[in-house]
This record gives C-alpha cells, sequence and structure tokens, in this order.
C-alpha cells in the first residue's frame, strides 16, 4: 500500500493487485483494515479508527482507492459518487485493438451472482442496468493497446466486461475471455486516478497512482 494522499477527511491510497478493498468470506486482510492500522499508528489514536469505504476495485485491479477519515467525508464522498460527481480515469491492456481508437460504449449488463460475472447486451432486457464508459487508445506495444477509460456508470465488473463485449478482453483476464491468465493472478486494469471537490475544503483534488513496475506496464511508464 501507497498512501497518495491524505488530510483530516479523506486518505487516498493505491492498491496492489490481489488485495480486496473491504472484508469478504477469504478471511484474507482487506486494505481498510491496514489504511487504520496506518493511521493509528501515525497518529498515536487510542480505540478503533474510523475510516469509511466510498468505493471499491475488484481484488485482480490495481490502482486509487479513496476512504474517508471522518463520517462528514463520508456522506458527502458517498453522495458524490452516488451522483457521478466523481471522475476516475483507469488504464487498460488488451491484446486485441478495438476496431475505432475512441468511442463511447453503451450497453445494458445482467449481472449473474453465481457466477460472479455481468453479461452484456445491446439491447434492453429485464434486470438489465445501463452502462455507459468512453475509452481511447492512447499506447502501442508490440504485443498490446493502451486504452484510457473513464467511467459514466458504476456497473459490476463494467469495464472488464464491456471491453470484452468488443472483443477487446482485458489482459489477463479469464473469466472475461482473455487467453491465459497474468503470472501473478492480476488482471491489466489499473485506477489510474481520481478527481473530486474536497468533500470539506471544497478545493479540486486530482490524485494519479503509478501502474505496477513490471512488463509489459513498465514500458508506458517510461
Amino acid at each position: 500500500m501507497q498512501v497518495l494522499y491524505e488530510d483530516n477527511h479523506v486518505i487516498i491510497v493505491s492498491k496492489s493487485a490481489g488485495e480486496i478493498v473491504q472484508g469478504d468470506k477469504t478471511g484474507d486482510t482487506p486494505l481498510s483494515e491496514t489504511v487504520k492500522l496506518y493511521i493509528k499508528e501515525k497518529y498515536a489514536k487510542p480505540g478503533a479508527v474510523f475510516l469509511g469505504v466510498v468505493h471499491r476495485l475488484d481484488r485482480p485491479v490495481s490502482g486509487v482507492v479513496a476512504f474517508a477519515r471522518t463520517s462528514k467525508a463520508l456522506a458527502r464522498m458517498n453522495e458524490m459518487f452516488r451522483t457521478g460527481a466523481v471522475q476516475k480515469t483507469y488504464w487498460a491492456l488488451v491484446q486485441n485493438e478495438p476496431k475505432v481508437s475512441e468511442a463511447t460504449l453503451t450497453h445494458y449488463l445482467v449481472r449473474n451472482e453465481k457466477q460472479n460475472k455481468s453479461y452484456a447486451y445491446d439491447h434492453e432486457r429485464p434486470n438489465a442496468k445501463k452502462a455507459v464508459l468512453d475509452y481511447r487508445v492512447i499506447g502501442h506495444t508490440d504485443r498490446y493497446h493502451l486504452l484510457e477509460v473513464h467511467l459514466h456508470t458504476g456497473r459490476h465488473h463494467q469495464i472488464r466486461c464491456q471491453l470484452a463485449a468488443i472483443g477487446c478482453p482485458i489482459r489477463g483476464d479469464l473469466k472475461y475471455g482473455a487467453p491465459r491468465s497474468n503470472p501473478d493472478g492480476s488482471i491489466s486494469l489499473h485506477a489510474r486516478s481520481i478527481c473530486f471537490e474536497h468533500p470539506v475544503s471544497h478545493q479540486e483534488v486530482f490524485v494519479e497512482a503509478q501502474p505496477p513496475e513490471e512488463g509489459p506496464w513498465n514500458v508506458f511508464i517510461k
């Protein structure tokens, strides 16, 4: 865990692929507990540390995660996420180049809880949720294409599902059609940056996280 930004109300960290944001049935230590321990030790806080989870990243995804340090910040940030006032940018590595270099994708996603997977349709269906994102190709290697993605909605596995639906599954994402897994079990999807109005000071907060320092990401970091 790397701390990217912190003040009395907000703390933003860079999550490694493989970490869970909140506790789940695996019993593995979640990022939220690691951040609480960091705050407790740094500020010598007695008793329980307050930390509000305002959004999540899938376990195999790396990058920016923001937490609220006060109940006031939590309530306001929850509202900002709900209304789409938080801008998040993602980077994704795909093997197949999209047919167009820049586009808006609109699908209707149906979530299958048993499979922990979403299915994309190009028309409305019962129980489907509308999903919208923008992408543009911003880099290439001899084997991969780097896409920058902006979400307009926050759906289950949205980026993974929508990119797979246009024939561009994310590198390492077996669940959505990638031909092979990444050696560390990650998928090559990275929460690159987050931008929002500070819930208390109302100043703009912009934070970005470097992608993992390994191939093929390191080609794009240089």
